[in-house]
This record gives structure tokens, C-alpha cells and sequence, in this order.
């Protein structure tokens, strides 16, 4: 069988690099292949995804020697048109890729410019809308859907051409736990029933390998590393190498003092052999010392009875009611479209409550302004185009210091610190146009850093990033928090609740349905299933070894790795 895609000897630098950003690459992928690509922040697989879809060499320019070959066609044999017919790509940021004013008109764009009969047209669009469940919301505004949706509308839109390689760029980033399950069954289904090549770029692991996979490669430094199997992978340590999390089950198996193998069928927890790892499992278990119970700081933030609607159709939030103490790292957490984000603007001030009060020290800050505000709380939104103002990285980074008059050798210190703790200080000349959705990121988050807040809330703050970040960015905010500063993060991510958190609120159609431990939260399936959350794999795996506190176990797997983290230092 001949591969679909095809790289040999396959070396590509970008005109503005001094180095190569993908060297020797030698990789098949075969028709009906299912195929992960994971790797370090940087390491080369968003290039090597715009080569396969033809965004190299014909939008980003650079050096090439070697080949690639889609569908048995280089590029100097195809047009990026041509490429397109075969290739289709659903974006991380969903609504970058929107063109339609409704659901309908952007999956119909495609058959549009090739002037396809209308009548044709349309049951070819309700066919292929049909199939990723999005039949019933043609007329909707593609801005007005929520994260899922967005993703099934784009999906949609690259599926009308009927290609033969869908190519997924991190399309767990901005989805609820549940959500991104429902979007790995729906590419799973795609991918069985209408055998279409798969590649999936994806940080999140454990959550992609719900279902299976055929391969996983892994780059590092513009090169491929490993070419394997999950059970093959897991079994490994070149996840934790090279900055990328394993699951957390076989994390936890590790650290029982098993030795994994390909044999016991480590890749996915379904298949893991139990029986192998039960009894050491047990042992840890029992020898892991008590949990640290700490005292309560005094409630630095306190929202009561608080109501809010944009319209007089729907409250996003009802009677929301959360005491927060200082020097607390508490976790914001549910559906999308839950509330979540719009009741950080309230706190803010970006918007005003309907009904109810926020105490910030016991002092009601309703009259306080949005300047006012910003003195004591920082915010870092989801979506980082929104903040960024400045055209440079250094720029943007001290721009709110230099709003406040700080000396220039005091900004110089504040902002390379914050620049180095958030992995952008080679960076700091650099044009922001120059970076990834994820790079853009940390360049808010330092922003903010820099302030000096005594609350930091965060949207999303670790979308998108890998482990190596990820864990730069979570330990950079508990030295603050251990310096006193409160961290509120609204998150999609149970591993960031789980490991960071202590303290979690659940919110549901803008109420508040859970306020409690991580722990807690995470190993109830009643409120996993009322939040759109998911059990984690540790109580999974403690649930399956018989273990007699499961719950416990979980919360020894927190302690250990922030040991293990602690002692790293």
C-alpha cells in the first residue's frame, strides 16, 4: 500500500531562522492510519503540520531539501488548492477559520467556489452537518455556538470536499472534559466509518488516547524520537523526557515501583493488565504518609447572591454565592458556556451585577472602578488577542508598568523575570505576529506577572501547552501564591485542578453546583456528569485495583508529585 503522506529525508527552515526547524524527517503515514504527533512546545509539529496541508512552502516560505509527498504529489506537482482537495485541517482557534455569517453558509463555502447546483449544494451540506451532529443549528451564527460545536461546525466544513486526510491542530485546547471526549468519539467514528486518514496534534494525551490510535510520533528539536505504539510509548519514560505528561494512571503505576512493559498493554487504562500492577499498587497505598491538613487563611474575596444577564432572555449567573481566603490557589471549573468567564468580568468589573455583592478584604467593591480594581485584582483572558495591544513582546510585557510610572531599570528587572519564568525571554525582541496562539499566551500571563495582583484570576492559563510550560507557568504562580498573592483559575484542565488546587467551585448553567476539594470533585460522578468533567484516571485505576480508599489514593498522587516536585528544586 502506498503511503498517503509521505516525508524522506525532509529538512525545512524558515527564511527567518537561523536554524532548521525540521531535520531528516523520514515518516509514513498509510491510508486509514490514525496518528498522533506530540512533542515540546517549539519542537517542530505545527511545521510539520503546515507541510502536510501545503501552508508550506506556499504561505510560509523557507528552505526545503528532502521530499514530501500527499497523495503521491510534492508540491511543485500540486497547487495549495489542489493540496486543500486532499488535506483538510480544523484549527485550534475555531473561530479563526469561520467565514459564514451561519453554521450552513461556512459549510457550504467550499462547494460555493466550486460552483456546485444549490440544490445539490444543500443536501450535501445537511448530509455532512448530519454526521457531526450539528443538522438542527444550519442557521445558527458560528459565533454564537459553544466550543464543541464550533469544532463540529469546522469539521463540517473541510468534510464537504470529501478529503482524504483530516488533519486535528490541539482540538482538546478549549473544551470542557466531557466536550473533549465527545470530540475524540465523534474523529474516532469519522475515522471507522468513512476511513479517513487521521492526524492529530495534541498535548493532551491521556485524553486523546480515550479511544485508540494507530501510532504516536514524537518529535523533539525538529526531529522524530519515537515512532511507536501507545502501549509501546507509555511503557517508556520519553514522554516525561521531553516535556510531554503521560497518563496519570501510569504515572501512578511508576511510582508504585512498577516496571511497565508493552505487554501489559499500558497505552490506554481500559486495557492495562490490572492483575500486574494490583498488589504494588496496594503497598504504596498504605505506605504513603497522612495529608497536611492546612490552616485557613481569613476570606480575602466574597461573592453573595450575586445574579447577572447580558439580556433579559436568560441569567448567566444565579445567585452565586463562594467565600475565597487569601493566599488560596482555587480552580473555577465546568461546562462550557457554564458562566465561568463572565463571572471573572463581574469580579472584575467589566460588567456590572444584576443582584448581590462582592466583598473584596469585606469592603463591597461595587463602586469601585475598573482602574481601581485592576490595583488589587489581575485578570489574564482566554483568548490572547483580545489583551495584546503592542506590536513587540518586550512592549507589551511592561506596558501596564509603564501606564503606572514605574522607573525603567525597576520595569527592565520585573519584566525579564517575568519573560523567564514564562519561557519567552529569548524571545523578548520579538514581534508578537512571530508567535503561536500558545506563545501568545504566556505573553499575557506575563503581563499580568509583572503587576504584582493580590488576586491573579485565569482563563485558561495552560491551554495549549505542554508539560515542560505548563509546569514553568503552575510553579511561577505558586511562588506567588506562596508569597501571598490569591490564584483564581477558570479551567478545562483536571490535571491543573487536581495537582494545583486544593479548593475548586463547580459552575452549571450559572449556578453554583459543587464548592469543595479537588479530590472530592473529581472522584464524585454525579457532579462530573452535572459539570461536563471527567473522573480522573487515578480513581479509575484505584477503583479497578480494589484499593480500599480510592478517594485517598488519589489525594497520596498529589502529595507525591508535589513532593516530587519540591525535591526536584
Amino acid at each position: 500500500m502506498e503511503p498517503i503522506i509521505s516525508f524522506h529525508d525532509f529538512t525545512f527552515q524558515y527564511f527567518s531562522q537561523k536554524e532548521p526547524t525540521l531535520y531528516d524527517i523520514d515518516l509514513d503515514i498509510f491510508p486509514g492510519e490514525k496518528v498522533l504527533i506530540v512533542g515540546p512546545s517549539g519542537c517542530g509539529k505545527s511545521t510539520m503540520a503546515h507541510c502536510i496541508n501545503g501552508l508550506i512552502p506556499y504561505s510560509y516560505k523557507g528552505t526545503i531539501t528532502g521530499t514530501i509527498k500527499v497523495a503521491g504529489k510534492t508540491s511543485e506537482e500540486s497547487s495549495l488548492f489542489e493540496r486543500s482537495k486532499h488535506v483538510g485541517t480544523i484549527l485550534q482557534d475555531s473561530d479563526g477559520q469561520f467565514v459564514g455569517l451561519t453554521v450552513g453558509e461556512d459549510i457550504a463555502f467550499s462547494l460555493e467556489n466550486d460552483r456546485m447546483d444549490q440544490v445539490q449544494m444543500k443536501e450535501i451540506v445537511q448530509q455532512v452537518s448530519d454526521m457531526v451532529s450539528m443538522g438542527t443549528h444550519l442557521s445558527s451564527s458560528p459565533f454564537d455556538l459553544s466550543g464543541g460545536q464550533k469544532q463540529r461546525t469546522a469539521l463540517a466544513g473541510v468534510m464537504v470536499d470529501d478529503v482524504d486526510v483530516l488533519l486535528f491542530d490541539e482540538p482538546l485546547a478549549n473544551l470542557d472534559p466531557l466536550t473533549g471526549k465527545t470530540a475524540i468519539d465523534l474523529i474516532d467514528r469519522i475515522h471507522k466509518d468513512y476511513n479517513k486518514t487521521i492526524v492529530i496534534i495534541e498535548h493532551r494525551i491521556e485524553d486523546v488516547l480515550y479511544r485508540y490510535v494507530d501510532r504516536i510520533i514524537v518529535i523533539d528539536d525538529g526531529h522524530i524520537v519515537s515512532d511507536s505504539s501507545p502501549d509501546e510509548l507509555i511503557a517508556s519514560d520519553t514522554l516525561r523526557a521531553l516535556g510531554n505528561r503521560e497518563p496519570l494512571y501510569a504515572t501512578a503505576v511508576k511510582y508504585a515501583g512498577v516496571k511497565l512493559t508493552p505487554e501489559m498493554h499500558p497505552g490506554y487504562l481500559d486495557t492495562l493488565d490490572i492483575d500486574a500492577v494490583k498488589e504494588p499498587l496496594i503497598r504504596w497505598h498504605k505506605a504513603q504518609p497522612p495529608h497536611p491538613v492546612k490552616e485557613p487563611g481569613e476570606v480575602i474575596l466574597s461573592v453573595k447572591d450575586l445574579d447577572f444577564q447580558y439580556t433579559k432572555k436568560r441569567k448567566i449567573l444565579k445567585n452565586i454565592n463562594f467565600d475565597i481566603r487569601r493566599g488560596e490557589m482555587v480552580s473555577i471549573v465546568g461546562t462550557n458556556g457554564a458562566g465561568k468567564s463572565t463571572l471573572a468580568k463581574v469580579i472584575c468589573g467589566f460588567v456590572t451585577e444584576d443582584k448581590g455583592q462582592i466583598l473584596f478584604d469585606g469592603q463591597d467593591i461595587h463602586d469601585w472602578t475598573i482602574k481601581e480594581r485592576s490595583l488589587k485584582i489581575g485578570y489574564v483572558m482566554q483568548n490572547p488577542n483580545q489583551m495584546i495591544s503592542k506590536s513587540m513582546i518586550y512592549d507589551e510585557v511592561a506596558l501596564g508598568l509603564r501606564i503606572r510610572k514605574v522607573p525603567e531599570e525597576e520595569i527592565q528587572s520585573k519584566v525579564a523575570k517575568a519573560l523567564g519564568i514564562c519561557g519567552l525571554y529569548p524571545m523578548r525582541n520579538w514581534p508578537i505576529s512571530a508567535l503561536s496562539f500558545g506563545q501568545k499566551k504566556r505573553v499575557t500571563i506575563a503581563s499580568m506577572l509583572v503587576m504584582d495582583p493580590e488576586i491573579l484570576i485565569l482563563d485558561e492559563p495552560t491551554a495549549g501547552q505542554d508539560y515542560h510550560h505548563y509546569t514553568d507557568i503552575m510553579e511561577f504562580l505558586r511562588e506567588l501564591n506562596e508569597l501571598g498573592v490569591t490564584i483564581i483559575m477558570i479551567t478545562h484542565d483536571m490535571h491543573l485542578m487536581l495537582e494545583y488546587t486544593p479548593h475548586a467551585i463547580v459552575i452549571s448553567d450559572g449556578q453554583k453546583i459543587g464548592d469543595d476539594t479537588a479530590v472530592n470533585i473529581l472522584t464524585d460522578a454525579d457532579m462530573a456528569e452535572r459539570a461536563n468533567l471527567k473522573l480522573t484516571s487515578l480513581y479509575e485505576l484505584a477503583t479497578r485495583a480494589g484499593l480500599e480508599d480510592p478517594q485517598g489514593f488519589v489525594q497520596q498522587f498529589i502529595d507525591h508529585e508535589e513532593k516530587e516536585r519540591h525535591d526536584e528544586k
